[in-house]
């Protein structure tokens, strides 16, 4: 069924599944703006979550927050970001392109407004997980108008650019936002937000995508598979997001959500297993190179919080703020763009391990560069390291989504739900499981580091005398007792004491990042040889050979009827 009465699609225009545009040929000054808006509406969904999540200790002390609270502004983002697409995919199926995407446009402008009127703690976190939902759409709005600003042949190209865009927002927001707060407060993040949201809800409106087709394809067990799974997997993000903070053994509620969670996703897939119409395909997800590839790209998604979670924490514990790390998080930007490039430029359908080999192997060099840190280490000495980092993060997540793809669309468009869905929370919850896991071992060795120290603090050592007696003199202009100074000049001692042991804990995060980034890549070498020794070909390849027999079946089919 057409979304447009009365259209008919020509066989190459056809969408490759419902809810997906049609697919004409352009021209290239219409392709050219498929591609700017396209862009626009990427950073404009990651600027979303983007500009909170670094601004998250400017936005603790505005509404008076506790640390653990603010957390809940983050984790709300995800919980409903991650588990939108089971029904909005379904939604765009049945019920067509063009009202999903006034919809998501709407309700992401609408969310950003009320974010000028949350000065509330629910309120926030209410506001946060509308906008999670507005984002998953937004998501998807940005491949396909990626997608619809390439020709046939480079249309995996727009799937690589799509699915990397917003992945530039986390950088780019610690550039913007320094000059945002200077400007107008915290209110001035929402009023630019806004600001880009209304812009892309005009573009788009001015240029709509194509039309595409529909059919009924929601089922009343998909509703009870979302219940199930919904709730589950917000408990388990609600536990990865405050684990460390309130610490893992110190709150009974996170172990029984963890008991509900699995109990609940695990339900859910016992549904699922025994439909005729599974909303998620248990049997193909669970093959072996389904299972491979999300490993692989959860896997990488967990070594590049070495990035969010440890370079911007360390330079954190030297009092440096987002407008000290404008330069560095430019060069990200750059570097990451350029990863983005390359990735595009050098796709070969035949070896699509490559990139993600390089990937691991540039992670690894810059965690081991980063490990080498000291008390006068700036943000100058991670130009070179980050710039590594951020290029192998768009390097890899392009060709993943691509493989993706093309084993979704080889194994039939009705598991194409099940893809986006397993995709979505192996990027989503392996870059919250690697802050997780980073930051748990940074309080570890933090506290391990710190009783080292402490054991060598004597006061019949001359040099921590001297240490003492420094700190005393910095304070004598102000406190007069000579024991209060004193005090005083140990207290300093032990802030120092502390820094020190929290540089070498973050040291020992580089470190063991770049363990598991080699670890990560002899696993990708040793599946690439297993992919050789058994002759096992790419699924790009193996989906570009059947569009081609399709296309030759089509023209021939063609020929016949014009006979």
């Amino acid at each position: 069924m057409a979304e447009s009465p009365g259209y008919v699609f020509k066989p190459h225009e056809r969408p490759t599944l419902p809810g997906s545009p049609a697919n004409p040929d352009h021209p290239s000054s219409r392709r050219r703006l498929y591609f700017a808006i396209g862009c626009l509406i990427g950073i404009t969904q990651g600027l979303g979550n983007a500009l909170v999540t670094v601004n998250l200790n400017f936005a603790q002390g505005t509404l008076g927050l506790y640390s653990n609270e603010s957390t809940w502004l983050t984790a709300a983002y995800f919980m409903t970001n991650v588990t939108a697409n089971l029904l909005l995919v379904k939604y765009r199926q049945q019920f067509g392109l063009q009202p999903f995407i006034r919809y998501m446009l709407a309700a992401y402008a609408t969310t950003t407004l009320l974010h000028l009127f949350a000065h509330g703690f629910w309120t926030s976190v209410a506001v946060r997980a509308m906008s999670g939902v507005a984002a998953a759409g937004l998501s998807t709005m940005t491949i396909l108008y990626l997608m619809q600003a390439m020709p046939a042949p480079k249309r995996l190209a727009g799937v690589m650019i799509g699915i990397s865009i917003p992945q530039l927002a986390t950088p780019l927001a610690r550039a913007l936002s320094p000059r945002l707060l200077d400007w107008g407060d915290w209110h001035m993040l929402y009023w630019f937000e806004l600001a880009m949201a209304l812009l892309t809800l005009a573009c788009v409106m001015i240029l709509p995508l194509p039309p595409s087709e529909r059919e009924k394809v929601f089922e009343r067990l998909d509703f009870l598979t979302f219940g199930l799974l919904a709730p589950g997997m917000w408990l388990i993000i609600a536990v990865l997001s405050e684990g460390r903070i309130e610490w893992w053994t110190e709150r009974a509620w996170m172990g029984w959500s963890l008991v509900a969670g699995i109990g609940l996703i695990a339900a859910a897939l016992v549904v699922e297993h025994r439909r005729a119409n599974p909303l998620i395909n248990t049997r193909w997800l669970g093959t072996r190179e389904m299972i491979r590839l999300m490993l692989i790209a959860s896997s990488i998604r967990i070594l590049l919080s070495e990035q969010t979670f440890g370079s911007v924490g360390l330079l954190t514990v030297f009092g440096l703020l987002n407008d000290q790390m404008i330069v560095l998080n430019l060069i990200i930007v750059g570097a990451s763009i350029l990863g983005l490039v390359v990735g595009v430029l050098s796709f070969r359908p035949q070896d699509l391990a490559s990139p993600l080999n390089v990937a691991t192997i540039l992670i690894a060099i810059g965690a081991f560069m980063d490990a080498n840190a000291t008390n006068v280490t700036r943000a100058e000495q991670f130009y070179v390291s980050q710039a590594l980092i951020g290029f192998a993060s768009l390097l890899f997540l392009g060709q993943a989504m691509v493989i993706g793809i093309a084993r979704t669309l080889l194994a039939g468009g009705r598991n194409f739900v099940s893809f986006v869905v397993l995709f979505s929370i192996s990027q989503s919850v392996g870059g919250l499981v690697g802050t997780a896991l980073l930051g748990t071992f940074q309080i570890v060795r933090e506290k391990f580091h710190s009783h080292e120290l402490v054991q060598r603090i004597v006061m019949t050592d001359p040099l921590v005398a001297g240490r003492i007696r420094a700190g005393s003199s910095a304070v004598a202009g102000v406190v007069g007792d000579p024991a209060l100074r004193s005090a005083e000049g140990a207290a300093l001692l032990a802030q120092q004491v502390a820094r020190e042991a929290n540089i070498l804990a973050y040291n020992d995060v580089f470190f063991l990042a770049g363990v598991l980034a080699v670890l990560a890549t002899l696993w990708g070498f040793a599946i690439r040889w297993s992919i050789l020794r058994r002759h096992e070909m790419s699924p790009v390849v193996l989906l570009q050979q059947r569009m081609m027999q399709a296309a030759q079946a089509a023209q021939q089919a063609m020929a016949k009827k014009g006979r």
